[in-house]
């Protein structure tokens, strides 16, 4: 299986051209029904984790009235993407264009999500993850805003400030350039250094980010959350914290326009209605 990574550019999910469909018995086209948007979330053992993620869809559902929207998860929460693809399937829908709720392009993003679509007999695109967008930094700034977060008024202040960016963490240098990105954005709107950290698998953690920002003289630390829903992740990197930590993204609407940001752009991407693509960010 290949994933392609580049962004081609805009044509139609449809071999059709935009806004022509089958005929219908009046011999006029009429236009093919838009594919359901699928949103992919990880899934956790923590129950505030699924009612965080459902309550986002609908957020979505009102801001694209009209346009199917659905859930799957890769592991631990109902419906299993493959679950909701197939019943997709079975109710004749068309194609779907699986969005990630994931931040970087890790494992789940480059195997797990695609093997999964392309084991599924319905046409299917996989957009790219949500990171790094500035929709992603305006939803980051806003929580971290919420929890108490004020621009340094001089400079002594600035130069005691700085953000940890707590984000998952993978394996995957490319999801952790993803993470990066996400950092540098965030500190250009802040203007002090943000420091990428993660809660699993990479490094620096966030306890060693703080520390490290400790011996540079910058005591005056915020930890921004780079997740989805209250969990494990979330709730350890919030116990590291010296000072504030903002709450995950959760329901912010910057979050619900990203997705479908995510979904309009893969849906436009060019190739065949039936093949699975990871297109860019």
């Amino acid at each position: 299986m290949t994933v392609h990574l580049t962004t081609p550019p805009p044509t139609p999910l449809s071999s059709r051209p935009p806004g022509h469909g089958a005929p219908g018995g009046d011999g006029r086209r009429h236009p093919l029904p838009p594919p359901a948007l699928v949103v992919v979330a990880h899934g956790s053992r923590d129950p505030r984790a699924s009612s965080t993620v459902r309550a986002l869809l609908d957020r979505v559902r009102a801001l694209r009235p009209g346009l199917p929207v659905h859930l799957g998860h890769i592991e631990l929460n109902e419906p299993l993407l493959t679950d909701t693809l197939a019943d997709l399937h079975a109710r004749g829908t068309g194609s779907a264009v699986l969005v990630p709720l994931l931040f970087g392009r890790g494992y789940h993003v480059k195997q797990d999500i695609p093997e999964m679509a392309a084991a599924s007999p319905l046409p299917t695109r996989v957009a790219a993850p949500l990171g790094s967008h500035p929709l992603l930094v305006d939803a980051l700034h806003a929580r971290l805003t919420e929890a108490g977060w004020r621009t340094p008024a001089d400079e002594a202040t600035r130069r005691a400030s700085a953000v940890v960016l707590a984000a998952a963490g993978s394996r995957d240098p490319e999801s952790r350039a993803d993470t990066a990105r996400t950092a540098g954005r965030l500190a250009q709107r802040l203007g002090v250094p943000v420091v990428p950290a993660y809660a699993s698998t990479a490094a620096p953690t966030v306890s060693g980010a703080l520390r490290a920002l400790a011996a540079e003289g910058r005591h005056r630390v915020a930890v921004a959350s780079c997740f989805t829903a209250p969990g494990r992740f979330a709730t350890e990197c919030a116990a590291a914290s010296p000072w504030i930590t903002a709450a995950p993204l959760g329901t912010h609407p910057a979050l619900a326009h990203l997705l479908l940001h995510r979904y309009t752009r893969a849906r436009t991407a060019l190739a065949p209605a039936s093949a699975h693509h990871l297109t860019s960010a």
